[in-house]
């Protein structure tokens, strides 16, 4: 089995999805023996976003220069790492009401026509199902519980629509909301969070 751990936070030691997303993995691991894992840091290597000289894999076109090669080897590495994956573990701190630019940019070079999914005269067809992704989410207050809340975050929304576009359908969510309200709302909000990891991590 292999297992795709990524991390988007910029924070380092103040993360909290890094140690969040490094327990999903421990725990994953401890539950499914021979699990294999790539490690990949967005906040590092962050791939650079969608420019006319990365945009190679939409338009079919072949590289002519130099900059096109290297973005096109991104692209396709980038890709190729993600479809290889049995299991996606991805850290996704919420910024700005939404997920980091660091995976956003991620999420715009595996998302390609022909790789992981395609159009059909009845509409667009997932081509990379069959995986388990599992986000660790962290947020400062807490949306999940309202309305207006709901309404206003773009993180675990995006983020299962285009998972699910790309047709992977089991997509688990680890929630650590109430980060920045004092301890109390904290040491709850990470409690909820271990709960969560251990029904994500029991099921198959």
């Amino acid at each position: 089995m292999q297992l795709l751990h990524i991390d988007s936070a910029i924070t380092g030691d103040q993360s909290v999805t890094r140690p969040l997303s490094a327990r999903i993995v421990e725990s994953w691991k401890a539950s499914h023996p021979g699990t294999e894992v790539q490690y990949l840091d967005l906040a590092k290597d962050t791939p650079n976003h969608l420019s006319a000289d990365a945009l190679g894999f939409r338009t079919g076109q072949a590289a002519t220069t130099d900059a096109q090669r290297r973005e096109n080897a991104v692209s396709e590495a980038l890709v190729s790492q993600f479809l290889a994956a049995d299991v996606v573990v991805i850290g996704a701190p919420f910024y700005n009401f939404t997920i980091p630019t660091q995976l956003k940019a991620w999420i715009d070079r595996i998302a390609q026509a022909g790789r992981t999914f395609k159009y059909t005269d009845k509409g667009p067809v997932g081509l990379a199902g069959g995986k388990t992704v599992i986000v660790a989410l962290a947020r400062g207050g807490i949306y999940s519980t309202s309305e207006g809340g709901q309404a206003m975050e773009h993180q675990e929304s995006y983020l299962k629509v285009i998972f699910g576009f790309m047709g992977v359908t089991d997509v688990r969510f680890v929630h650590a909301e109430g980060m920045a309200l004092g301890p109390d709302a904290k040491a709850q909000g990470l409690a909820t969070a271990e709960s969560e990891i251990r029904a994500h991590v029991q099921t198959a």
